[in-house]
């Protein structure tokens, strides 16, 4: 393995530039040169690539985002355009191809493997969505982003006796509303994976208010949506005043936290490992504190198993 080449892919998460200088860095010491990729899949299709030195990632590993920007890039389902792609890389003589993004990233990469290209997956995503590893890289920051947030609206909801309605990301998956609200001591916690009607979630406002609470947090996660909704039905149901807040991307930025950076430093070093030793079609994860790597097909196929155990935790002591 000679010359390897790394992109970021879909929504960008605080961490990607710890991983791509765990990447860098890892290869460079291994005498294996490294290309940059710019602007995801598209940026490979088009050719925007730049080699990359030590210097090339010095002083990113405390910044949010990703200094190789990222696209979604529909148009790489096509089986043309991947071919293309492949032909490219094989053009500038990449041998591997490290990709960071969530799980429609992996399935550029699946594609590419199947023409022949070596390719690893890192899991860079905030929503803590792929099933096969129990961290993704900027889960963490995220959901102390929005415990931060939720720490601010409890001082004014405290003080004007209201109801704070507080919708965080997560389409599929509700990971950020499950830790954050545990995390941030909410009322009621509303995830794709558990259903609670409207009239639930304003009974649980109630009886809070009957257990003499001032004031509620409600966390929506994204895949439910309608906070706004929510905290109109609160005020005319209940007559108690409430306010929704939606956090929107705010929740992508900032300075990663020491376990994103940590995560990203191990997951990236293995994927050089890797592709040093020929290996393909293969995502890294963390597993008990382990980071493992599985069969990028595999990953791919595994559903999902929602912390039943967490969320009954968050309800009792809500």
């Amino acid at each position: 393995m000679k010359k390897i080449a790394i992109l970021t892919s879909g929504g960008d998460a605080p961490g990607m530039n710890a991983a791509i200088r765990a990447v860098v860095r890892t290869a460079l010491k291994n005498d294996i040169e490294v290309i940059g990729i710019n602007m995801g899949y598209e940026g490979l299709i088009n050719g925007d690539f730049h080699p990359m030195d030590r210097r090339s990632v010095s002083d990113i590993i405390q910044k949010g985002g990703t200094i190789l920007k990222t696209a979604r890039c529909p148009e790489f389902k096509d089986p043309a355009v991947r071919e293309k792609a492949a032909q490219v890389l094989r053009i500038y003589g990449i041998e591997g191809l490290i990709v960071i993004g969530g799980d429609g990233s992996f399935m550029g990469a699946k594609g590419l493997s199947d023409l022949g290209i070596k390719t690893i997956g890192l899991p860079g995503t905030i929503d803590n969505d792929l099933a096969y590893t129990d961290y993704t890289i900027g889960f963490d920051t995220a959901q102390n982003t929005i415990t931060d947030a939720i720490n601010k609206l409890r001082d004014t909801s405290s003080s004007h006796q209201r109801v704070s309605v507080v919708e965080v990301m997560g389409r599929n998956c509700g990971d950020l509303a499950l830790y954050a609200g545990l995390a941030g001591g909410a009322t009621t916690i509303l995830v794709p994976e558990k259903k609670m009607t409207k009239e639930e979630a304003i009974r649980e406002v109630m009886e809070g208010r009957k257990m003499k609470k001032n004031h509620n947090l409600v966390v929506v996660a994204e895949g439910v949506g309608g906070a706004r909704e929510l905290a109109q039905d609160i005020e005319e149901l209940t007559g108690i005043e409430a306010r929704a807040t939606v956090l929107g991307h705010i929740q992508r930025g900032g300075v990663p936290t020491a376990f994103d950076r940590i995560l990203a430093a191990r997951m990236g070093h293995k994927a050089v490992e890797l592709l040093m030793e020929g290996k393909s079609a293969r995502v890294v994860g963390i597993k008990a504190n382990k980071i493992i790597d599985m069969d990028i097909y595999e990953a791919l196929a595994m559903e999902r198993t929602f912390d039943e155990e967490l969320y009954k935790i968050a309800m009792d002591m809500s």
